[in-house]
């Protein structure tokens, strides 16, 4: 007789994971307490109904969602066997994109897909999980967002990866905005000034090219060469900065008054620079020009060293250093509200008229060679 179990698919251990993982989510609602977004649960179980109060709103207030995942980010998990940091690079893909659109996040949804809850040899992964839902507890709290529900689901080899936990993480997000606070491109002027919101990592993008050039230079065991006063795995781990916190202070939320003007935001993922900061100017046909990047982190140089990827490829890949780019016609304002929240920025450039391009002063491995790069 063959059941369920024997498919690979533990349906007790599934739910004991569901309860340590609603639990953990429950520790995030305190972050809504209070606003819109704040979780009602008339019967306290993972599996129970919970709801969220949406009447009375002013006609002006919109809402929507987006959605994303940690993509392969989560084999520099697998690999250093630490778990807690990557709830910090699925919450920041998702509720970072929000703030692009002069939203605020308020509640995450996640389904975990994992290759089995359990070990070859029948041992559940308890301590795995218990560094996700502490990952959860944390990053839910840095972008001011509670978890209000979640999947896990076991596919067996239909999710791979390295050693034997093996997983894929996604998420979305819903957001509020008050509609005459939404980015659409239009606000942007020629002279508003640019500011980047530092980086100092990978994020969660480019991933593919730092494990091609690091597989193919030190072979299968890459994360465990020591690097930069660390190991290649930690650098590639190296948690993603969550920025939507500070970028809703600046322009105020749904119902609060902006502590900062902006008229456009970037969040630097893939396609980098020349993709995202493009994507903000789209809509206007207007240009940019940074002239004082933040310099990108040594483990991006030390792949373009040994992978040979030239400087344009590589701000097309990674984030060379900016997380986030904000245009805006009171930087001053702008730095000290992400200084409030422990975030490093600094003026990188200005907004200049249609048809000018991007341009970047080089801050890439072979700057030296060219100082300016055009896009």
């Amino acid at each position: 007789m063959v059941d369920y179990a024997d498919a690979g698919v533990d349906v007790k251990l599934g739910d004991d994971v569901s309860e340590m993982l609603y639990n953990a989510a429950k520790l995030t609602w305190v972050n809504r307490r209070g606003r819109l977004g704040e979780v009602v649960v008339p019967a306290d179980n993972f599996s129970g109904t919970k709801f969220v109060r949406i009447g009375g709103l002013p006609d002006d207030i919109v809402m929507y969602s987006n959605d994303d995942g940690v993509g392969t980010k989560i084999e520099g998990a697998e690999r250093l066997g630490m778990h807690d940091t990557v709830a910090h690079d699925l919450f920041a893909m998702v509720c970072d994109d929000a703030v692009v659109r002069g939203a605020e996040p308020a509640m995450l949804t996640s389904i975990l897909d994992v290759n089995s809850l359990n070990d070859p040899g029948g041992n559940p992964f308890l301590d795995e999980v218990r560094q996700l839902a502490r990952g959860y507890v944390a990053a839910a709290k840095s972008a001011n967002v509670a978890v209000v529900n979640g999947e896990v689901a076991e596919l067996g080899r239909r999710v791979g990866g390295y050693g034997p936990f093996n997983y894929n993480w996604g998420a979305s997000v819903t957001w509020f905005a008050k509609e005459d606070r939404l980015l659409t491109g239009n606000e942007l002027s020629v002279g508003d000034t640019l500011v980047a919101l530092r980086e100092g990592g990978l994020r969660s993008n480019g991933l593919s090219l730092a494990r091609k050039v690091l597989f193919d230079t030190h072979g299968d065991e890459w994360h465990k060469v020591e690097y930069d006063g660390s190991t290649l795995g930690a650098l590639v781990l190296r948690p993603s900065q969550i920025y939507c916190a500070a970028v809703v202070d600046m322009f105020g939320g749904y119902d609060r008054d902006p502590k900062a003007g902006i008229h456009g935001v970037a969040h630097i993922t893939g396609g980098g620079i020349p993709g995202k900061v493009g994507r903000m100017l789209k809509q206007s046909g207007l240009g940019a020009h940074i002239k004082n990047p933040f310099a990108p982190c040594n483990l991006m140089i030390y792949c373009q060293d040994y992978g040979e990827v030239p400087d344009a490829e590589a701000y097309k890949t990674w984030n060379m250093g900016q997380g986030m780019v904000i245009a805006t016609p009171d930087p001053t304002a702008v730095m000290d509200v992400a200084g409030e929240h422990g975030i490093e920025s600094r003026v990188i450039g200005k907004i200049t008229p249609v048809g000018s391009g991007i341009t970047i002063v080089n801050r890439g491995y072979r700057a030296s060679e060219q100082s300016e790069l055009t896009f």
